[in-house]
């Protein structure tokens, strides 16, 4: 790798480009730490960030556009008999045939995060004939991220990229992973859409025999639970890092990418941030969903009776983990600061923004209001926990720990008041 980096000072953007072209031609050459240290030399000045990432996706368009045409024209024995040199023998086909009966064309897309396949994606769909303008619209762009975001990566860590770069090559990896499911559960929804809606109204239906007693079970109690076991899922993970000591590589990846990114011209737009993880945003949203509750809800008592809870409740929450936990947090002029974990403003925000942005969900059928609801508390959240990291108040695993008990908390609170609610229902109708 010294002497590929010597070669990346002394010649730059051919080099990019000659590298990375081998590589999609299924090279053993790095190209992750090749664009990872292009980051840096953009860092140090040594080079020019879009010349760079366009000198990149040349490249690597170039070698997927080659290996492509190599597999149309040679065909399918000619790779049987000679892909084992270029890491595409008999066993490597058949699984790239299983994944892309799996998640469609749409794998090109994301295949750059995964080892071993985007090397050899561009001979497969040669060989399989796929049509060059689809290969050509997922490939592209895929190939365009993927550089952009490791040379970028790269230029934010700066000299600290080394030591960081196993960390975040893993994170690469998850991400990939995630994307792969995410495209496989779009292809599949898209694919068997009416299948899906088939099995999700027997799937309902299920739902409403097993709880005959409590009357017609709505479709929001049952994404409620479903949300409920994956936040239990991911607290229940967040607790075993926790006790094996396992936050501090993420917390300091993490930390340095924020404050690269957010340098001290933000320090007045964070201050508004924070001030969003206040009571001077809850005090008021609290009273206004209050208000509308008693002029516009049918149970008037019984949401009141919960969003009070919510909040009171939340908050004894979080005092009792921080507690528990007793986590030292960062040292912040001078001092050190203690129960950190989880954050106090990241659970109070999802808590409390949450359970109102829930009701209007729940009382309005507006698709524009319900998908600008849900924005607005994910903006958020995202805007009080990226402000805590900036003033260094409290670490990253403390802002996502927040998160992940306060996704807890509400989606519990959310199917206890729609269970009370139909019991109520039921009560009055008897």
């Amino acid at each position: 790798m010294n002497i590929v980096t010597a070669w990346l000072e002394q010649y730059g953007y051919g080099v990019i480009f000659i590298a990375l072209f081998l590589e999609m031609l299924a090279l053993p050459l790095p190209g992750e730490m090749l664009m990872s240290y292009t980051g840096l030399f953009v860092f140090e000045g040594k080079l020019n960030l879009p010349l760079s990432i366009l000198s990149a996706s040349a490249g690597v368009t170039a070698g997927i556009t080659l290996s492509y045409w190599i597999g149309h024209w040679l065909g399918r024995p000619f790779v049987h008999k000679y892909g084992h040199r270029v890491h595409l023998g008999e066993d490597q086909l058949l699984r790239m045939n299983v994944w892309f009966e799996k998640y469609g064309d749409k794998l090109l897309f994301v295949a750059y995060f995964i080892p071993g396949i985007r090397h050899i994606t561009g001979y497969f769909c040669g060989v399989t004939r796929m049509p060059f303008r689809k290969y050509a619209i997922y490939a592209y762009s895929g190939a365009i991220f993927w550089v952009s975001l490791f040379i970028s990566l790269g230029r934010v860590l700066g000299p600290k990229w080394e030591a960081y770069h196993q960390t975040v090559n893993r994170y690469m990896i998850l991400f990939g992973v995630a994307s792969a499911l995410l495209t496989l559960l779009i292809y599949f929804y898209q694919k068997h859409r009416q299948r899906a809606l088939a099995a999700l109204m027997v799937l309902l239906t299920k739902g409403v025999r097993h709880f005959n007693s409590l009357g017609k079970v709505r479709f929001l109690v049952l994404s409620s639970f479903a949300a409920f076991v994956l936040f239990v899922s991911l607290m229940l993970g967040l607790i075993q890092d926790f006790l094996a000591q396992e936050f501090n590589r993420f917390d300091e990846v993490a930390s340095y990418v924020i404050l690269s990114v957010f340098g001290p011209e933000w320090k007045d737009l964070m201050n508004g941030f924070a001030l969003l993880g206040s009571i001077y945003l809850y005090g008021p949203l609290i009273a206004i969903t209050a208000i509308w509750i008693i002029l516009s809800a049918r149970q008037k008592l019984l949401e009141l009776s919960f969003l009070f809870w919510v909040v009171i409740g939340g908050e004894m929450l979080d005092e009792g983990l921080r507690v528990l936990f007793h986590r030292p947090g960062p040292v912040a002029a001078g001092y050190q600061i203690f129960n950190t974990f989880p954050s106090e403003e990241t659970l109070t925000s999802i808590s409390v923004c949450g359970f109102s942005a829930f009701l209007m969900l729940r009382h309005y059928s507006n698709n524009l209001i319900r998908i600008s609801a849900v924005f607005a508390v994910i903006l958020l959240g995202l805007l009080v926990g990226v402000s805590r990291i900036y003033f260094k108040v409290q670490f990253p695993s403390d802002v996502a720990a927040g998160y992940v008990f306060g996704g807890v908390w509400i989606s519990l609170n959310v199917i206890l008041l729609e269970i009370l609610r139909i019991l109520q229902t039921n009560e009055i109708m008897a």
